[in-house]
C-alpha cells in the first residue's frame, strides 16, 4: 500500500520541527530557538487511529529581502502542493499575521490539496485567544496548537486523518529486480545510468542537481529485465534550494522505497562525506540491499583500493555487508561489474533458510556467548524461524523481548552472516514473546 504524505510548510521559526518531533513521538529533527536550524532528516512515519502517513518538515521558507518574495514562495509551495496529499500550513501566534503568511495563503486558497491552517506556539490562554486574527487568511480550518507542550495536537491529527485519501494498493510491477541509483548531487548518477544503458537516457550536466525527477528505465541483464531508477541528488539539508530541488529528496526516498537494491554512488575524490552517511542511513532504515559504487575512480592518483576499502568500512560500518565497486562511469571503466553485483545482492535477499538451519546457528551462538542479564533476568531464545524474504526477516520467539540489547542483536546477525552470507542486504529481526503466540 502506498503511504500518504503530509507536508508542513511555513516560515522559519514557526515550530515545524517541533511539531514533527511531537507527532512522531520521538526527536527526529534538530530543534533550536532560532531560524534556519533544521539541518538533518525531516521525515518521520506517524501512526494515529490505525492510520499511518509520512510527515515531512519542509524547512523554513527563506524569504530573503534581496530576492523576489513571490518567486521564492511560489516555488516551494507549488512543490509541496504537487507532492503532498495534505498540507499543514503553520503560522506563529506570537508573530501574528505577517506578509509572508499572506503570500502563502493566497496560493493555498486555490490548491487542490486540503490545507490545515495551524496557529502554533499558543503556549498560554492569552496567546491562544490571539489566534483568531489568522482567519483573515481565508482558509477554512484553523487549529490552535502548542507543539512544544502537545496542546491541540490530538485534534490536529484527527483532522489530518480525516483528510487523507483512501488507501490504494501500489501499482503492480512485474517481477524483476528494481534498482535505484542514489547519492549526493554531481557524483555521476545520471552518467552511470547512461553507461549502464549504453545510451543518453538521462541529461548529464556538470552543474550539480541537473536531475530533478526519478526516471525509470529498463535494462536487459542476461535475458532478465532490470528496472533502473535514477533520482535527484540528495543534498545536505541546509543546502537545499526552494521549490523542485527541495522536494527532489521526497522522490529519491520514494525511489528507495520502491527498490530492492540501491546503488549508492560515492565520489572517489571526496571519499565518504557526512551526507553519504545520511543517505546510507536512509537505505538501511528502509531495509534495502545496497552496492557502494565509488565513481570517478579515474581521477584518483593513488589508487590504493585496500586503503580505500578500509576507509569506507570504517565510515559506513552499518552497511559493512555491502559490496564495493570502483568505477569511472564517464569512461565506462568497471561499469559492467555494477549490475552483476546488484543482482547478487538481489539473490541474497531472496535466500530462505530452513527453520532447523536457523535454529542451529542461533543455538550455537547462544552457547558460545550467553545474553547478558538485565536487572537479574536473562534473555532466553526459545526458537527462531525465517518468516520472509526480500528482505530476509527472522522471528525470534523469546521469554521477554525487552531483554534484547542492540549489541546482542548485532552479535546474532554477525553469526547468521558468517554462516550463510546475506551479502549486501540488511536483515530484519523481530523478537516476540512466546506467550503471545497461539
Amino acid at each position: 500500500m502506498t503511504k500518504p504524505i503530509v507536508a508542513i510548510i511555513g516560515r522559519q521559526n514557526v515550530g515545524k520541527s517541533t511539531l514533527l518531533n511531537r507527532l512522531a513521538g520521538r526527536r527526529v529533527a534538530i530543534v533550536e530557538d532560532m531560524p534556519g536550524t533544521t539541518r538533518d532528516r525531516i521525515f518521520a512515519d506517524v501512526a494515529w487511529g490505525g492510520t499511518s502517513f509520512t510527515l515531512v518538515d519542509t524547512g523554513g521558507l527563506e524569504v530573503n529581502p534581496r530576492t523576489a518574495i513571490a518567486r521564492g514562495i511560489k516555488g516551494q509551495v507549488e512543490a509541496a502542493i504537487a507532492e503532498a496529499d495534505v498540507i499543514i500550513f503553520m503560522v506563529n501566534v506570537r508573530d501574528g499575521v505577517v506578509p509572508a503568511d499572506l503570500e502563502i495563503a493566497e496560493m493555498l486558497r486555490s490548491s487542490p490539496r486540503p490545507v490545515v491552517l495551524t496557529a502554533n506556539k499558543a503556549d498560554s490562554p492569552k496567546l491562544e485567544s490571539g489566534a483568531a486574527e489568522f482567519y483573515q487568511l481565508g482558509l477554512e480550518d484553523l487549529f490552535i496548537t502548542s507543539a512544544y507542550h502537545g496542546r491541540g495536537t490530538a485534534e490536529l491529527l484527527d483532522k489530518i486523518i480525516s483528510l487523507l485519501p483512501a488507501p490504494t494498493p501500489a501499482e503492480p510491477e512485474a517481477e524483476m529486480m528494481k534498482l535505484a541509483i542514489v547519492g549526493r548531487p554531481n557524483v555521476g548518477k545520471s552518467t552511470l545510468l547512461n553507461a549502464l544503458l549504453g545510451e543518453e537516457r538521462s541529461i548529464v550536466d556538470d552543474a550539480p542537481g541537473t536531475t530533478h525527477d526519478a526516471v525509470d528505465s529498463l535494462l536487459d541483464f542476461d535475458g532478465q529485465n532490470v528496472l533502473l531508477i535514477d533520482t535527484a541528488g540528495i543534498r545536505r539539508r541546509g543546502r537545499w534550494g526552494v521549490g523542485v530541488e527541495r522536494y527532489g529528496i521526497i522522490r529519491a526516498l520514494r525511489a528507495i522505497d520502491r527498490a530492492d537494491v540501491v546503488l549508492l554512488v560515492l565520489d572517489a575524490a571526496d571519499r565518504v562525506t557526512a551526507q553519504d552517511k545520511h543517505i546510507a542511513g536512509y537505505v538501511q532504515e528502509a531495509v534495502k540491499g545496497v552496492v557502494l559504487v565509488v565513481n570517478k575512480w579515474d581521477l584518483v592518483e593513488n589508487k590504493d583500493i585496500a586503503e580505500y576499502n578500509r576507509h569506507i568500512r570504517s565510515q559506513l560500518r552499518f552497511v559493512s555487508h555491502a559490496p564495493i565497486v570502483y568505477t569511472s562511469a564517464m569512461l565506462g571503466q568497471e561499469v559492467d561489474r555494477v549490475v552483476p553485483e546488484a543482482f547478487g545482492v538481489y539473490q541474497e535477499r531472496h535466500k530462505r533458510l530452513p527453520t532447523p538451519v536457523v535454529n542451529s546457528v542461533v543455538q550455537e551462538a547462544v552457547a558460545a556467548h550467553h545474553p547478558p542479564r538485565v536487572s537479574g533476568r536473562q534473555l532466553k531464545i526459545l526458537y527462531t524461524t525465517q518468516a520472509e524474504v526480500n528482505p530476509p526477516t527472522f522471528v525470534f520467539f523469546v521469554n521477554d523481548a525487552r531483554l534484547i540489547s542492540a549489541s546482542y542483536r548485532n552479535y546474532l546477525e554477525n553469526k547468521l552472516r558468517k554462516a550463510h552470507g546475506f551479502n549486501g542486504t540488511p536483515l530484519r529481526f523481530i523478537f516476540k514473546n512466546r506467550s503471545k503466540q497461539p
